[in-house]
């Protein structure tokens, strides 16, 4: 009786060798995606607050807020993609990747905060309220995400450096 079997590949030759770096630009685009998707979903489309280019009439509003939808997944989709072949290689650093995926939301939230919303103003958080509260609350958690994914992203790296200086596989 003949069997049929897919044949084996062989493991990539850097399998089991960690990837801090890459697994934080990974998460960067994963938290672009995501921090995205939050301002798409909570503040365009659930409160209607406002929409991604508010200089127009609601139509191109909208098409404006489906370009910025579609970027987002692409993202997103991009990011995991990268995981998936981290993960195949045994190379995915977690701490790295939750890193970079705070990094990626705190520096989108706060390029939207100061270029988009104050330096260009292509839309505000909200419309006939006092912004002061909302400016400061998208920004300050902005510079949080940006902090606590640095410290992170820079732990993961020196793991690595310590792993690799006293000759361990790293990871």
């Amino acid at each position: 009786m003949a069997t049929t079997s897919t044949p084996r590949r062989s493991p990539p030759p850097d399998y089991g060798t960690v990837r801090p770096r890459r697994s934080a630009w990974s998460g960067v685009l994963i938290g672009v995606g995501i921090a995205a998707f939050v301002d798409e979903t909570v503040f365009h489309q659930l409160l209607h607050w406002h929409h991604f280019y508010d200089k127009s009439t609601p139509g191109v509003g909208l098409v404006s807020d489906g370009l910025f939808h579609a970027f987002g997944w692409f993202a997103v989709v991009i990011g995991l993609v990268l995981v998936a072949d981290l993960r195949r290689r045994a190379a995915l650093s977690g701490r790295g990747l939750t890193g970079g995926i705070l990094l990626g939301a705190g520096f989108f939230q706060l390029y939207d905060g100061t270029i988009q919303h104050k330096l260009l103003k292509l839309h505000q958080i909200r419309y006939h309220v006092d912004l002061v509260p909302y400016d400061w609350t998208w920004n300050v958690l902005a510079v949080i995400f940006l902090i606590v994914g640095a410290v992170l992203v820079r732990r993961s790296l020196a793991t690595r450096r310590t792993d690799t200086a006293v000759g361990r596989e790293p990871g």
